[in-house]
C-alpha cells in the first residue's frame, strides 16, 4: 500500500466495493464480457454540449461465483443517470398495449377495485397506471426522473418524484399506505442497492398482497446475443435463479412466472412474502427452474463464451457498414434507445457510417447520441432523404417499425437488424 492510499481512501474503498457483489459481498473475480468503455446511454447531447469533455465509464460486466449474479458496478450514482431521462415509454405503441393487457388481466385476477391499492415502482410517464386509473383502481407511481414524472402528473397520474427503497416504503407504510399489486416493471436490474430496494418491497407490499416484477432474462441475453442491452442503468442481469435468491434474501417468494417476448426475452415473476399462507408454486415456475439448471444457468462455466459472439457481430455490422459506405449507398437509423447507443460506441460507429437516426420523441429530436455525436431527427426525415437502408436500433420492436415504414420500399429501401445476428430485410 502507497502513503497515498491508506485504508481510508475514499477511492480504494469504490474500487473495492466495485469488485465485490452487490447481492452477496463475494469476490467479482469472473468475466461475462467486456464491452470497453461507453458514455451513459441515455445522456442525449444538445449542440452546445459537443464540444464539452463527455464522460466514458467501463462497460466490463461481471458474474458472481457464489451466487450467481451477473452484474455491472455502479459506476455512476443513480441520481446522475435517473434525475432526468430521455425514455419515454408511451411512445411505444406496443408496449403500451402490452401494459394495458397486464393491467386487465391482473384486475381480473385480484378482483381488485376502489378499496385496492396499486403501487407502480418506476411508473415512468404513466404509460401503464392510467390503465388502472380508467378501471378506478387508486393508483400511485413512483417515479425518479422529475422531467418523466411531470408528463404523468399533466395525465393525472399521482406521482411521487422520488427514488424507492427502504427508507421511502418506510414512509409510506408509517403514512397508512400499502400495495396490494405492487409493480416493478424494468426497474429491479436499474437498482444498484438491490438489497435496499427488496426490503422496501418487502416493507410496501401488503400481507396478501402480490408484486409482480418484469426484468429481461439473461438466458435469452445470452442465447439471442443481446449484448446492446448491457449499459450503465442496467446494473443487474437476471436468470429465475438469481432472482429468487435475491428476493428470497428479503422474506420474499417467486409463486409463478410468464415467459415475456418484450426486450428480446423477459420474465413476469409473480412474488408474493414468503410468510404468507398461499399455493406452492406453479407447473410452469418449476419447469423453468428445472430448465435454467439443465442449461447450465447456476454455473459459471456456462458463460463463457459469450464474450466471442459479440465480439463477431461487431466485425459483421463494421463489414456491412463500411461495404455500404464504399458502394456509395446511403444508410440511417431508426430510434435513439440505450441499446442502440451501446451498439453504435462499442462498434466505433459514427457519421461517417450512419448519417443520421430518427426518433418519435421529440425530446431528443435536434440532439446527439452520446459519444457518436450522430445527429437525431424527427421520423419524417427518412422520406425526406430516401436512404438506401435503415438500421433498427431497437431490434424488439422491429415489426413495428417496418410497419411503420412501410413507405421505405418504395424508393427500394431496405431494413437492417443488428442481432442476434445481421440481417437485410428485402
Amino acid at each position: 500500500m502507497t502513503d497515498t492510499q491508506s485504508p481510508e481512501d475514499p477511492g480504494a474503498a469504490m474500487a473495492a466495493a466495485r469488485r465485490a457483489c452487490r447481492f452477496c459481498g463475494a469476490p467479482l473475480e469472473r468475466t461475462f464480457v467486456d464491452l470497453g468503455m461507453s458514455p451513459l446511454c441515455e445522456r442525449i447531447l444538445r449542440a452546445d454540449q459537443l464540444d464539452e469533455m463527455e464522460p466514458f465509464f467501463p462497460l466490463h460486466v461481471r458474474i458472481c461465483d457464489a451466487c450467481r449474479l451477473v452484474q455491472l458496478p455502479a459506476y455512476v450514482p443513480p441520481e446522475e443517470i435517473f434525475s432526468e431521462y430521455a425514455y419515454f415509454s408511451s411512445y411505444s405503441d406496443s408496449w403500451v398495449d402490452h401494459a394495458r393487457r397486464f393491467a386487465e388481466a391482473i384486475i381480473a385476477d385480484r378482483s381488485l377495485d376502489a378499496d385496492s391499492q396499486v403501487i407502480e415502482l418506476a411508473s415512468n410517464d404513466g404509460y401503464l397506471l392510467q390503465h388502472f386509473a380508467s378501471q378506478g383502481v387508486p393508483i400511485l407511481g413512483i417515479e425518479p426522473a422529475a422531467n418523466v414524472a411531470a408528463v404523468a402528473v399533466e395525465r393525472g397520474i399521482p406521482t411521487l418524484v422520488e427514488f424507492f427503497g427502504e427508507r421511502l416504503a418506510r414512509q409510506l407504510v408509517a403514512e397508512g399506505r400499502s400495495a396490494d399489486v405492487l409493480v416493478a416493471n424494468n426497474v429491479f436490474a436499474h437498482v444498484p442497492d438491490i438489497n435496499d430496494f427488496s426490503e422496501g418491497m418487502r416493507l410496501l407490499l401488503a400481507p396478501d398482497g402480490v408484486a409482480t416484477i418484469e426484468v429481461q432474462h439473461l438466458a435469452r441475453l445470452i442465447e439471442n446475443n443481446e449484448f446492446d442491452t448491457i449499459y450503465h442503468e442496467h446494473f443487474s442481469y437476471y436468470s429465475l435463479l438469481s432472482a429468487e435468491r435475491v428476493l428470497a434474501g428479503h422474506g420474499l417468494t417467486v409463486y409463478d412466472v410468464e415467459e415475456l417476448p418484450t426486450h428480446g426475452g423477459s420474465l413476469r415473476l409473480y412474488v408474493r412474502h414468503t410468510a404468507a399462507t398461499a399455493p406452492a408454486g406453479t407447473e410452469r415456475l418449476d419447469r423453468l427452474r428445472a430448465w435454467e439448471i439443465s442449461e447450465g444457468l447456476d454455473d459459471p462455466e456456462r458463460y463463457s463464451g459469450f464474450a466471442e459472439r459479440v465480439q463477431a457481430t461487431k466485425r459483421n455490422l463494421l463489414g456491412f457498414l463500411i461495404d455500404a459506405s464504399a458502394r456509395g449507398c446511403s444508410v440511417v437509423g431508426y430510434g435513439a434507445p440505450g441499446k442502440g447507443n451501446t451498439l453504435l460506441n462499442y462498434c466505433g460507429i459514427r457519421s461517417d457510417l450512419l448519417a443520421y437516426t430518427v426518433d418519435r420523441n421529440p425530446y431528443k429530436h435536434g440532439r446527439f447520441l452520446p459519444g457518436t455525436h450522430i445527429p437525431v431527427h424527427p421520423p419524417e426525415r427518412i422520406a425526406e432523404t430516401r436512404p438506401d437502408y435503415v438500421l433498427i436500433l431497437p431490434w424488439n420492436l422491429r415489426d413495428e417499425i417496418i410497419g411503420q415504414l412501410a413507405y421505405v420500399r418504395d424508393w427500394g429501401g431496405r431494413f437492417v437488424v443488428p442481432i442476434p445476428s445481421l440481417e437485410v430485410i428485402e
